[in-house]
């Protein structure tokens, strides 16, 4: 869904300190991902394609299990916000 200034909805929010933290992880969780992801792109993968989750190596898992949890928690949080 697009917000009326035709921005996507955020996926992070701030937290009391001003660090920004993905909708359903801890900080904790957000930085192993984001550095998660970092090492992925430095590699050139360019997300999971046609891999199964099978073949996936503990990191890739890893990635895809807090990506997981954050996006049922975005889906969750997009249903219910309200956009200005």
């Amino acid at each position: 869904m697009i917000a009326p200034s035709n921005a996507a909805p955020r996926r992070y929010y701030v937290d009391a300190v001003g660090r920004r933290v993905l909708i359903g992880l801890t900080i904790e969780e957000t930085q192993e991902f984001e550095g998660l992801d970092r090492a992925q792109a430095q590699l050139g993968t360019s997300g999971l394609g046609e891999t199964t989750v099978i073949s996936l190596g503990l990191a890739e898992q890893r990635w895809l299990a807090l990506y997981e949890k954050h996006d049922s928690a975005w889906r969750t949080w997009k249903v219910h916000a309200v956009y200005l």
